[in-house]
């Protein structure tokens, strides 16, 4: 039985206040990329469901790469590991 693993991570990422809406479309452009809060003074919470941690920093990287992002960091991650076989499959 193979074990699987997915990664929950949380972001703030801040940005000019004046671009808000700009950088939200982009980061909602990138896969698996959820925005579930945000300010008017420019920071948007940002949740990756992913497959692996490399896609975490990768994404970290794209965003704060963003023109008109100050600064993105991580705020939480977490991995869970569950078997690929289902209950059904025993």
């Amino acid at each position: 039985m193979a074990q699987e693993e997915v990664h929950i991570s949380s972001l703030v990422v801040h940005v000019k206040p004046e671009y808000l809406e700009e950088v939200k479309a982009q980061i909602l452009e990138m896969p698996n990329t959820e925005i579930p809060g945000e300010s008017p003074e420019g920071k948007i919470i940002v949740v990756l469901e992913t497959a692996n941690q490399g896609y975490v920093t990768d994404t970290i990287d794209k965003i704060n790469n963003l023109e008109h992002v100050l600064i993105t960091f991580l705020v939480y991650h977490q991995i869970e590991h569950f078997d690929s076989q289902s209950e059904d499959d025993s």
